[in-house]
C-alpha cells in the first residue's frame, strides 16, 4: 500500500495533531487566560517564564500539523470535496495563519522573547486566540464531513455568502477589535455555536 494515499493514516494523524491543537486553544483561552487575569504577579511571571512557551510551542506545531495532514487529505478526496469540507477547510486555513503570523509573532514580545509593546501585542494576540476558538466550533462541524455523510454538491451561493462571513470575522481579527461577542469564555463559545448553526442554515438551505 502507498502511504501517500492511505487515507486512513492521515486522518489519523490529522485526528491527532487536530486534537492537540484545539484542545491547547481551549486551554488558552478557558483556562490560562483567565487564571493569569486573577494570578499574583510572581505566579504570572512564572506562567509567562516557564509555562507558556512550551504549551505555545505545542500548540503552534500542532497547528501546523493539523494543516498540512488536512491538505494531504484534501488531495485524497479531491472528487469528494462539496460546500461545507470549502468553508471548513478555509475556517481550519485561517486559524493556522493566525496561530503563525498573529498569535505567535506577539506572543514573542508578551513573552519578552522579542523587543515591543506588550499591551498593544497582547491584545492583537487575544483577539486572534479569540477568533480561533469563535471559529472552532463551524470548522470542526464541517471537517467530520468528509467521511460521516457530508455532501459532494457545491452551492456557489453558500460557499459565496459563507466566505464572506468567514472573512469578515477574519477582517475583524487582523484590523479590527475585540467584540462583544466574544470577549468573555461564556461569549465565545455561545457565539461559536450560533456561528455553526447560522452556517449550517446557510449551507443546507442554499
Amino acid at each position: 500500500m502507498d502511504i501517500l494515499t492511505d487515507q486512513a493514516f492521515f486522518r489519523s494523524f490529522h485526528i491527532l495533531f487536530g486534537i492537540a491543537w484545539i484542545g491547547l486553544l481551549y486551554y488558552f483561552n478557558f483556562v490560562q487566560g483567565e487564571y493569569v487575569k486573577v494570578a499574583d504577579p510572581d505566579a504570572k511571571a512564572d506562567v509567562f517564564k516557564k509555562l507558556a512557551p512550551n504549551a505555545l510551542w505545542w500548540f503552534r506545531w500542532a497547528a501546523l500539523f493539523t494543516f498540512l495532514t488536512g491538505v494531504i487529505l484534501l488531495h485524497q478526496i479531491s472528487v469528494r470535496i462539496g460546500t461545507e469540507i470549502i468553508l471548513g477547510a478555509t475556517m481550519g486555513t485561517l486559524m493556522m495563519l493566525n496561530v503563525w503570523g498573529i498569535i505567535w509573532r506577539n506572543q514573542k514580545i508578551v513573552l519578552g522573547m522579542k523587543e515591543g509593546d506588550a499591551a498593544v501585542a497582547g491584545a492583537k494576540a487575544g483577539l486572534a486566540s479569540r477568533t480561533n476558538t469563535l471559529f472552532s466550533v463551524p470548522m470542526l462541524m464541517y471537517m467530520v464531513y468528509s467521511v460521516h455523510g457530508g455532501g459532494v454538491d457545491i452551492s456557489m451561493n453558500a460557499v459565496l455568502i459563507g466566505l464572506a462571513i468567514i472573512f469578515a470575522i477574519e477582517a475583524n481579527a487582523i484590523w479590527g477589535k475585540m467584540l462583544p461577542a466574544i470577549t468573555s469564555v461564556k461569549a465565545v463559545i455561545t457565539s461559536s455555536f450560533v456561528l455553526a448553526i447560522v452556517m449550517k442554515v446557510i449551507t443546507d438551505l442554499m
